[in-house]
């Protein structure tokens, strides 16, 4: 039987008991461990390396319980009933896939949170936030309105605290939740309060054979949740599948009656339901247009949740944003750095090139490149071609982002290479003017060049404040 075939009555019946085996420890893989002994259920443990982050914590609170590393079990398998299988783990490994077609049923940490809570919690609102790009920022700036209303938020999953263990905390009166599509596909009972895809654009291409795999795993946070809040200009993000109360959407350009969106006069552009304005943007520290929507994404999925809109509207007045995510460096001689190491694929790359450029006297100056993951570079050129100047290309796949926007950017010299992030700071400064806005969005992975994409960004950070110190010096 597929893993997505479960009904009702079979989830209930592996919940109870069942020959389980969890696949993949560290932080997830642990806290899977740590709730289903709580709970009493038996199980086993399987990771594929030798020495996985976790192990000794893990031998340490289960002595009792069998622990295979160094590979795939294929006895344990077999013999499964439930597989637990971590997001990093892809479910068509082959001994996991056969497993599957031996009757397994594949679930993950999310499937277990969500049957807890359904069985034990149901009046308690989830929301589920995902989406290619911003889903930390919304997840982020959601848990902080539901905080500023009063109440107490239980925010993580895909970020921060592991799902399972917001269980432990029984005062959280609102759980807010990041998912990732890798968590999705092995989740069958999610029935949010609200939920969200905030955009979709080709990620993870070395695990999805298709787009179309992709969006088909994102659209699983829209099954069984009461109200959907999707993107009117991404039209990937709109559900399949009809939804209890119904949908609605935020969009960059002026609303529907209401929905949500923004509305530009003299004073400025306006975050607004309808034709209501609710907060300028000039009062929000999150800059760009890409921001704006998220705050928009996530004040709808806060009033379904019932969040009262004056707490709405001070959290996004307040909220600076989260690190590595178009953060604001400094800026010297007219010129504003900006460090968006998280743009790790080319959706969140535009976002950040078009969030910042509309609002320049000036142009961009884009640094990018690394590791590529296989991704299609030309979905960079149309931003590319209105915003940025100058293209300066580290890393791995620098050529091959050089290769996809031959022609595409202005100026003189149209794209540069780099050796390292220390040389392409120094020759953005040189490149840049009063106006412009230099911009670290790779568009790609760190791992070719740093340990993280958070590595990378610190040693950006680190590289142009030591540069706008000299400035201020001289």
């Amino acid at each position: 039987m597929s893993s997505n075939a479960m009904n009702n009555e079979q989830v209930e019946l592996i919940g109870s008991s069942c020959n389980r085996v969890i696949i993949g420890l560290g932080m997830t893989g642990l806290s899977c461990a740590r709730y289903l002994y709580r709970q009493g259920l038996p199980f086993k443990i399987i990771d594929t390396r030798e020495n996985p982050p976790g192990q000794e914590e893990c031998r340490q609170e289960f002595p009792e319980i069998a622990l295979h590393t160094g590979g795939f079990s294929e006895a344990w398998l077999m013999a499964a009933d439930e597989l637990v299988v971590s997001p990093g783990i892809a479910l068509a490994e082959p001994a996991i896939a056969r497993a599957i077609e031996h009757g397994a049923q594949a679930i993950g940490d999310i499937e277990l949170f969500c049957r807890a809570v359904n069985s034990t919690a149901p009046e308690k609102p989830v929301i589920a936030i995902t989406g290619s790009n911003g889903k930390s920022t919304v997840t982020t700036l959601v848990g902080e309105m539901v905080l500023e209303a009063g109440l107490k938020p239980g925010v993580g999953g895909n970020i921060g605290t592991p799902a399972l263990e917001l269980l432990d905390d029984p005062s959280i009166d609102v759980y807010v939740l990041e998912l990732s599509s890798f968590q999705l596909e092995t989740t069958h009972s999610l029935r949010a309060t609200a939920a969200t895809v905030l955009n979709l654009s080709p990620d993870h291409m070395d695990r999805y054979t298709t787009l179309s795999d992709y969006h088909q795993a994102k659209q699983r946070i829209y099954r069984g949740c009461a109200t959907a809040v999707y993107n009117r200009d991404d039209p990937l993000t709109s559900p399949l599948l009809p939804v209890t109360a119904g949908g609605v959407s935020f969009t960059a350009l002026s609303p529907d009656l209401g929905q949500m969106g923004l509305l530009s006069d003299d004073d400025g552009v306006w975050l607004s339901k309808g034709l209501n304005k609710l907060l300028n943007t000039q009062d929000m520290k999150l800059k760009g247009t890409h921001n704006h929507l998220n705050a928009l994404s996530a004040m709808a999925l806060a009033e379904a949740a019932g969040i009262e809109p004056k707490a709405m509207y001070e959290a996004v007045k307040r909220f600076p944003g989260l690190e590595h995510r178009c953060q604001w460096v400094g800026e010297a001689d007219g010129v504003a750095w900006f460090n968006d190491s998280k743009a790790t694929n080319v959706g969140a790359a535009v976002a950040a090139i078009e969030g910042l450029g509309a609002g320049l006297t000036g142009k961009v100056i884009l640094i990018a490149g690394g590791d590529g993951k296989g991704a299609d570079f030309s979905g960079l050129r149309p931003s590319v071609q209105r915003y940025v100047s100058h293209v300066i290309l580290i890393g791995r796949d620098g050529p091959v982002i050089g290769d996809a926007l031959k022609g595409a950017a202005k100026g003189a010299a149209q794209t540069h290479s780099a050796s390292d992030l220390e040389s392409a700071v120094r020759l953005a400064a040189d490149l840049s003017g009063s106006g412009d806005a230099v911009l670290l969005a790779p568009a790609c992975a760190s791992f070719d060049m740093f340990k993280s994409f958070e590595d990378r960004g610190e040693q950006f950070t680190a590289q142009v404040n030591e540069l706008l110190n000299r400035l201020k010096e001289c």
